[in-house]
């Protein structure tokens, strides 16, 4: 398996290639920690804001 940064998006996130055996599998993993990092972001706002109150 191999992977690899691609051009950023417009929305300034990077993109990733994969290429070799089960990479629905792989894109699968990558979505799930995907959604953790914005999850984690959201809270570290969310303590930002109550800190700054």
């Amino acid at each position: 398996m191999s992977f690899s940064f691609a051009d950023p998006k417009p929305n300034k996130e990077p993109s990733f290639s994969f290429t070799g055996p089960n990479t629905a599998d792989v894109e699968e993993q990558l979505q799930a920690i995907a959604d953790m990092a914005h999850e984690i972001l959201r809270l570290v706002a969310e303590v930002r804001r109550q800190i700054n109150d």
